[in-house]
């Protein structure tokens, strides 16, 4: 099926290649990303996009001497394919497998790991930097896309490298490729891309009529540089200090393989404005690139058939819906989020409420304070975020937001692990970042319903509020339509028992009720890890044995942690047992088994409580 990629497993084959052969080994890539990514799931219309840009840069580059770091880092399937890991591309996503994401300790070819978006062009310029003082020569490049192009980090790196001289190669991959919808004035700015060809055919054009005139000619020059900022896509990389080229056409192997070599040639910050198409050589990729982002298992030949409507709705659905039932209800309501409309469930919320919908981009930072600005308005905005991307806002969640008790709920997505995305998208801290914040209100739902009554209950206070939930669909509870403020800071008995008490916070409930049948256990649903319910667990503490506290959270700072302070604050000395994640990054793998591999399922808890009372 792949006569020329099977004799290519490194980039050194790569180059051994003519020129030639290099678009027949990009058709047979395609197809194998195709049959491959159908085949266990994974991101799909970004890679696609990438291929001959990827083959070029190999081909071009001495790598892995030379440094490529690619954002975001779910458009390099292509890359590992040619970078000997084409027979692991089997396992993607899967634990023991290739990761769905750069990482220097899988490959030498993987310069520096990008999962969140928007670092590369400060990491390549790091290395620009650093090979300068070594006295090394080498080139370093950031492969960005124009989605990741919409955070303050990416132009903050930009305004950084126009004075730093150093050998630095930004490749803007120009896809329209965000996961929602792109937004903003750059996308808008980038649109001009028709323009800017124009500007270039009506350019050469115009040289060889004056040119017989050479007066005329230098004329025509100097009036040019007072229009082209008006008419090429260039001009505001150039400000930066950046020598702009392009745009070019990103699928075109002859020309960005020449284009390329010419930039090796040049010294100093260089911007490379490649023109790709999301989905590229997959017709129904090319047609709905959004729904082939990221995609399970499929059939190529059919495409992706749409689930039969599960009868647990998943946690995401749960928001929501609450999202548009509380907008009918409440004027002020304002719904934010950071490029993650499809992600974060504000789909439908986005169509009845378009006025009240705000797409930020991917500008985590950005999102929090434009939410504690309209707090102070009056609004009641409600941040839609998954907890691994409020870790890159925290300075604003605290200077912005807490330290001014703005009435900001977060409808924290993704919380604890989150299976084949791995450490980078896992939502193991939120837990221990948010409990320390004064001011700040923490809630974990055990089920469907609770989620909803939560964050029902976040909406009416007038202080900071998360409400943190995980991935995927939860027990089964039937959610009441009717909305009910919770009483703040209480949890509840849900299963009395004897010696051993079980502290479930949020998800961890079910496996806990589970582990009590057999361990005949009390079970507390404690419902709000700040504030604690105290009195609880002094009551707890003074009728059993042992008291276990189980959470999906890192165990270092925790709900357990907290637990244990509130009994030091009151005296009390009771056996304790804590129930975690552990102080490490956990590969990517299946949810449930990787929840079991860290004793959170029933047999894990059982386990570890008679271990502790041994």
């Amino acid at each position: 099926m792949y006569p020329l990629l099977d004799r290519v497993d490194t980039p050194a084959q790569l180059r051994a290649l003519k020129r030639s052969q290099l678009p027949q080994l990009a058709s047979e890539l395609r197809k194998f990303l195709i049959e491959s990514v159908a085949a266990t799931g994974g991101h799909l219309s970004s890679n696609l996009g990438t291929v001959e840009l990827t083959i070029a840069l190999h081909y071009v580059f001495n790598t892995p001497h030379d440094r490529m770091v690619w954002d975001v880092g779910h458009q390099t399937y292509a890359h590992k394919v040619l970078t000997s890991r084409r027979a692991g591309m089997a396992r993607l996503r899967m634990q023991g497998g290739v990761a769905g994401f750069p990482r220097r300790d899988e490959s030498d070819y993987d310069s520096f790991g990008t999962a969140h978006s928007s670092t590369s062009i400060s990491a390549a310029l790091g290395m620009a930097v650093g090979t300068q003082i070594s006295g090394l020569k080498r080139r370093a490049i950031a492969i960005i896309g124009d989605g990741a192009m919409s955070a303050g980090m990416a132009f903050e790196a930009l305004n950084n490298a126009g004075v730093m001289d150093a050998n630095l190669l930004v490749i803007l991959n120009d896809n329209d490729m965000s996961i929602s919808p792109p937004v903003g004035a750059l996308n808008n700015y980038l649109a001009k891309l028709m323009s800017g060809r124009f500007y270039a055919t009506a350019r050469r054009a115009g040289e060889k009529m004056l040119g017989v005139v050479p007066s005329v000619l230098e004329l025509a020059k100097r009036a040019e540089e007072h229009v082209k900022g008006m008419v090429t896509p260039g001009t505001l990389f150039e400000e930066f200090g950046f020598n702009y080229i392009g745009p070019i056409d990103g699928h075109d192997l002859d020309v960005l393989c020449t284009t390329l070599n010419n930039i090796k040639q040049l010294e100093g910050p260089q911007f490379l404005h490649v023109v790709t198409r999301k989905g590229k050589g997959y017709k129904l990729a090319e047609e709905d690139p959004i729904l082939y982002h990221g995609v399970g298992k499929f059939d190529p030949e059919q495409g992706i058939v749409p689930k039969t409507s599960s009868s647990k709705p998943a946690y995401t659905q749960i928001f929501g819906d609450w999202l548009c039932d509380m907008a009918a209800r409440d004027p002020r309501l304002i719904g934010i989020t950071p490029a993650m409309r499809e992600g974060s469930g504000l789909v439908q919320f986005s169509k009845e409420y378009p006025d009240r919908y705000f797409d930020v981009g991917i500008a985590e930072q950005h999102a929090v304070t434009f939410a504690a600005g309209m707090a102070c308005e009056g609004m009641k905005p409600v941040v839609a975020i998954y907890s691994t991307f409020l870790q890159r806002a925290y300075d604003q969640l605290i200077h912005d937001v807490a330290i001014q008790n703005l009435p900001v709920v977060f409808a924290i997505d993704r919380a604890g692990l989150v299976g084949a995305d791995g450490p980078t998208h896992a939502g193991s801290f939120d837990l221990t970042y948010l409990r320390c914040i004064p001011n700040m209100t923490v809630m974990t739902p055990a089920d469907e319903n609770e989620c909803r009554q939560m964050l029902y209950t976040a909406f009416q206070m007038r202080t900071p509020t998360a409400v943190r939930y995980p991935r995927g669909t939860g027990p089964g509870v039937e959610v009441e339509q009717e909305m009910t403020a919770l009483p703040i800071g209480k949890g509840e008995i849900r299963r009395q028992g004897e010696r051993i008490a079980l502290l479930a916070f949020g998800s961890m409930l079910a496996p806990c009720l589970e582990a009590a049948e057999e361990l005949e256990a009390t079970v507390a649903n404690m419902r709000f890890v700040k504030p604690l319910d105290e009195n609880l667990i002094e009551k707890l503490a003074a009728e059993h044995e042992l008291l276990v506290t189980v959470e999906e959270n890192t165990l270092m700072g925790g709900a357990g942690s907290a637990v244990m302070e509130a009994l030091v604050s009151r005296g009390l000395a009771v056996k304790m047992l804590q129930l975690g994640l552990p102080d490490s990054f956990l590969d990517q793998g299946d949810p449930a088994q990787m929840l079991a591999d860290c004793g959170l399922d029933k047999h894990g808890i059982i386990q570890s409580v008679r271990a502790r009372l041994a």
